[in-house]
């Protein structure tokens, strides 16, 4: 579906120019703006589109924007958007602290105005079909959650640790799957010396009705791994996020014999789901431009990722001080 909306992008790294991309297939993609003025300008005549240096002059021209800058610039541009009436959507983490998100969506709130965060992996179709699954209680009800995303070091990361950049989408799909808040944290992290922040974590979190997610991040991994493992009361569950597919399994002792626990007789159930591949950047979009039309809620809210960037900002916290911290509510 193409949406009649105007539409740009600020910032053409890595993420921005994928946004680009897809914004000139969903909509009315009218500019893009960047400092580096060579790769605005290239990207801005490889669409045909306008480039202004100065994204003050682009938000003159659009009605929705994505802002794809570093997390230190994320508040004064969002800010400027929402003053002149255009509905953002941020890449994460929405803002590089609670206090200026939460301007950010009193002010969308005040203007009427969409406000979407790019925790991407809530558009990945696996997540979405296991979402439903364990609504409808097909795997049972869940008692642990384990999670592993590591990879080598991107060299596109400058300003925030592997907590900000990788944990935070592993507890965004956990918060969204427990259907509950998380209570308590406590992180270990540390660095490998070719960063200022951590580039290693492994956090705990605990969840209000009961369920515990253990988070494992790095970027010293020598390959990308995206996945996720669901202990529930009748099925284990592994989830795939590159692939799209998941894997169920349960089993039921037969035919015990005491006296040979070496091979027991186990019968085991294995069944393996994978969904047609969609691009989960493209479902996003989609979303934030079908949010805006209908005036519906995006699938994450300002709300959500305020959320989120606070459990974050509690394991960084965490692992400074070695303790276990809690969660309260930021009344949002």
């Amino acid at each position: 579906m193409s949406y009649s909306i105007k539409t740009g992008v600020i910032g053409t790294g890595s993420m921005g120019k994928n946004h680009v991309r897809v914004y000139k297939e969903l909509s009315e993609l009218i500019a893009v703006s960047d400092v580096d003025k060579v790769n605005g300008k290239m990207l801005a005549n490889k669409y045909g589109v306008n480039y202004f240096e100065e994204y003050q002059e682009l938000l003159k021209e659009v009605e929705a924007v994505t802002i794809a800058t570093p997390t230190s610039e994320h508040y004064k541009i969002a800010k400027d958007a929402l003053e002149k009436g255009v509905h953002v959507l941020i890449e994460k983490p929405i803002t590089a602290s609670l206090n200026q998100g939460l301007e950010l969506l009193e002010m969308a709130r005040k203007e009427g105005l969409t406000l979407s965060v790019g925790h991407i992996e809530r558009h990945n179709p696996i997540v979405g079909f296991t979402k439903k699954e364990l609504d409808n209680d097909s795997f049972g009800y869940p008692i642990t959650m384990v999670s592993r995303r590591v990879s080598s070091f991107p060299a596109r990361i400058r300003d925030v640790g592997v907590i900000h950049d990788l944990a935070i989408h592993e507890v965004d799909v956990m918060r969204y799957f427990a259907g509950a808040e998380v209570k308590y944290v406590y992180a270990l992290a540390g660095s490998t010396g070719y960063t200022e922040h951590e580039s290693h974590a492994n956090i705990l979190l605990k969840f209000e009705n009961g369920i515990n997610g253990f988070v494992e991040v790095n970027w010293t991994t020598p390959m990308k791994v995206r996945k996720m493992y669901l202990t529930c009361s009748s099925h284990y569950v592994e989830l795939n996020y590159m692939t799209q597919s998941l894997v169920y399994s349960t089993s039921r002792y037969m035919d015990i014999d005491e006296a040979n626990l070496y091979q027991p007789g186990l019968d085991l159930e294995r069944r393996e789901i994978s969904l047609k591949k969609e691009e989960p950047l493209k479902k996003e979009i989609g979303d934030f431009l079908e949010a805006m039309k209908t005036g519906r809620d995006p699938l994450v809210t300002g709300e959500d990722a305020l959320k989120v960037l606070n459990i974050i900002e509690k394991s960084v916290e965490s692992y400074k001080k070695n303790k276990m911290i809690e969660i309260k509510e930021i009344g949002v």
